[in-house]
């Protein structure tokens, strides 16, 4: 056998050097990690503790819409006639996420996940099994149904008071993301409280930063007990995928409105029939307080339980029930959480010092709202409290001398009133171009109108505009 030259056996041993070198020399092993050495981060036993009480939901629902169709049946008396409008029907499918809360079957979910739903159908994770959902009550104002499976000894969730969350809590999402199974992901509570995003409208959001996707709606978020600390809402993003801020309905909000909802089929709010404002800087400093904390009264509806509670334009509600008030939208929903008919201890700043009153709640629907003005009940304007336009309204509104008309104290979100445009401190002095002086006369000419539409007119903020109800 011939023999390499020194040269060529030199430059061998150098190539396998360099071989060798790029090999490293690693330390594998393979052993899964004892349970108690896997540290803080591992939730695999709380997962396996609350999967089962997350469940899939389905729902279909009927569509009908006029659509064009070609006629091409020759025994068809309007053969010939190339196209007609007729209602066409179409079979809607959507998914989304719950939370079995009850061991005798109650479900929490989402308004929008089973909204005009005909059929709800829910899917266990645990035993894999498909029972269909009975809907007890929705409440769109916040984004919260109750559906009712029937089965004994369901897979119940722990709840938490979500009072109690801190921001950085870990937190743990799970739902049925893009409709793949069940998925879990996980985040911190990166903030509590977020109002005023225009989602729905009593918002009392906590934010994570665990993932939170379409399908994904209706779910849990958990804490690291895995104990329920909210209801997954929705997301804020610029493409429509997970960003890292997504909101949850705090589950002791979650939890009033299904109590109500399972005793009455609705959800009866406290209001005082007030119009509130927040506190800025500017408004803080001419009224003498040292923070931009609290909730400014900007008008009193006549009649209404703030004006027989002793409020006055002007007044600044600092504490409600004992509960420090941050601005005007956590009053709002303080108020809407109280029961109808109760008292509730208020602290408010008057002329430069602050007093203590009795608040007396009435209720939303209008049940002891107004008790000088007639309702507008079953009127286009359903949902709307009305009041004179007294002189203290007048001042407090700044409406022009010589303008008279009926104010819109209060709105009902989701109401036939909310949905003409109507906002709270408007005064409509027209209908069908005729003037109305008080909310009597306008709810009177509105029940003898014998026209399904009708032409208003409101003064809103020094303009003036017309708006279109039917």
């Amino acid at each position: 056998m011939p023999q390499l030259p020194k040269a060529a056996l030199a430059a061998l041993f150098i190539a396998s050097a360099a071989h060798a070198q790029k090999t490293p020399d690693l330390t594998v092993d393979p052993s899964p990690l004892p349970p108690g050495e896997r540290g803080a981060p591992t939730f695999a036993p709380v997962v396996r503790e609350v999967a089962p009480s997350v469940i899939n939901i389905y729902t279909n629902k009927t569509t009908r819409s006029g659509g064009t169709v070609l006629l091409q049946d020759p025994f068809n008396p309007f053969f010939g006639i190339p196209f007609e409008q007729v209602p066409q029907e179409r079979r809607e499918q959507s998914l989304g996420s719950g939370v079995i809360v009850s061991r005798d079957g109650y479900i929490l979910t989402n308004h929008h996940v089973i909204a005009g739903a005909d059929q709800i159908l829910v899917a266990l994770h645990g035993d894999k099994s498909t029972h269909e959902a009975r809907l007890i009550g929705t409440d769109p104002q916040t984004d919260i149904a109750v559906i009712k499976i029937e089965k004994r000894d369901a897979p119940a969730i722990t709840l938490a008071d979500s009072d109690q969350v801190e921001v950085g809590d870990v937190a743990l999402a799970i739902g049925n993301p893009f409709g793949i199974g069940q998925t879990v992901t996980m985040g911190i509570v990166s903030a509590k409280g977020r109002r005023g995003m225009g989602i729905v409208d009593y918002e009392d959001f906590i934010q994570t930063d665990a993932s939170i996707n379409p399908g994904n709606s209706g779910g849990a978020l958990v804490d690291a007990r895995g104990r329920l600390i909210g209801i997954n809402q929705s997301i804020l993003s610029r493409t429509g995928g997970n960003q890292g801020v997504g909101f949850s309905v705090p589950i002791n909000l979650a939890k009033h409105v299904m109590a109500s909802l399972i005793a009455n089929g609705r959800v009866e709010r406290g209001h005082l029939g007030v119009m509130v404002q927040p506190v800025t800087q500017e408004l803080a400093s001419a009224f003498g307080l040292k923070e931009t904390h609290g909730a400014l009264i900007g008008g009193v509806g006549n009649g209404s339980p703030g004006e027989r509670s002793g409020l006055k334009p002007g007044d600044v509600v600092l504490e409600f029930d004992g509960n420090k008030v941050e601005g005007s939208a956590e009053l709002r929903l303080m108020v809407s959480k109280a029961s109808p008919g109760s008292e509730v201890p208020a602290r408010i700043w008057r002329d430069g010092k602050a007093i203590n009153l009795k608040l007396q709640i009435g209720s939303l629907d209008g049940q002891g709202a107004n008790a000088q003005n007639p309702a507008a009940t079953g009127s286009p304007l359903d949902g709307a409290q009305l009041a004179d336009l007294d002189p203290q309204l007048r001042q407090s509104l700044r409406v022009p001398s010589g303008l008279d008309g009926a104010v819109v104290a209060q709105i009902e979100p989701g109401s036939p009133a909310a949905r003409t445009g109507l906002q709270p401190g408007d005064v409509i002095f027209e209908l069908n171009r005729q003037p109305v002086p008080g909310p009597r006369e306008l709810l009177s000419a509105l029940r003898q109108s014998p026209d399904s539409r009708h032409l208003l007119r409101a003064w809103s903020r020094g303009n003036t505009r017309y708006l279109v109800i039917e």
